[in-house]
């Protein structure tokens, strides 16, 4: 039997006793793993809430020919791990991107391999790349800057690459990405701080100029 099949219409919730006007309660994705207990089709729940975001992610850090798999196993791995689950965390969307990025470390070769490739002709393999700097996709001239910016990523150390990802692509708070990784909260700001330094200094010597805090263009050499 397929753990993950529902004949709830891939509903998140449940409408409240007393017919009309009966308020619509969300549960929660501590709520969804608890019930897998009892009831494993309701982790489909969580997959519909959380595979698009989790996919989109790993398509950025590895591209689509890999990214699909990594998902569909990060979501496997998950189901069978749902009990290790902490229930007072309410969102397991840090828990998930830990998974997918444990995961991504099988893969560091491809990774690097693809960052070096739009570095080389410019053309992008694993979609937008967004360092992290403020209003960077509004301020970048991201056709001269992706390529510097590619080959600054792919030089990054691997941990300071993840914490520097999952806080620019993932949008994840500095607990979130400590919950993550399963690291304390000073690991994940010092990787952070590093990250941003060491890749600015790559930047800067590639010929990237900043405007403060943003990379705007890259001088002609």
């Amino acid at each position: 039997m397929d753990p993950w099949a529902s004949n709830r219409s891939g509903t998140t919730g449940q409408h409240g006793g007393g017919g009309r006007g009966a308020v619509l309660e969300i549960s929660t994705d501590a709520h969804i793993i608890a019930a897998c207990e009892d009831e494993p089709e309701r982790f489909r729940e969580l997959f519909e809430r959380h595979f698009g975001p989790t996919l989109g992610f790993l398509r950025r850090r590895i591209g689509s020919e890999i990214a699909e798999d990594l998902a569909i196993e990060t979501f496997a791995l998950a189901f069978r791990r749902r009990r290790t689950y902490d229930p007072t965390r309410h969102d397991a969307r840090p828990w998930l991107l830990g998974i997918a990025t444990n995961l991504l470390r099988h893969h560091r070769r491809a990774e690097r391999r693809k960052l070096l490739a739009y570095a080389r002709t410019g053309a992008d393999p694993l979609g937008a790349l967004d360092p992290g700097f403020e209003a960077a996709e509004a301020r970048t001239d991201a056709g001269a800057v992706g390529p510097a910016l590619a080959l600054a990523l792919a030089n990054l150390r691997s941990s300071e690459r993840d914490v520097l990802l999952l806080f620019a692509w993932a949008d994840l708070s500095y607990t979130e990405i400590a919950d993550a990784l399963d690291v304390p909260v000073g690991t994940v700001r010092s990787r952070l701080s590093r990250a941003r330094a060491r890749l600015r200094q790559l930047l800067v010597a590639s010929g990237v100029r900043f405007d403060g805090d943003v990379p705007v263009e890259r001088e002609e050499p």
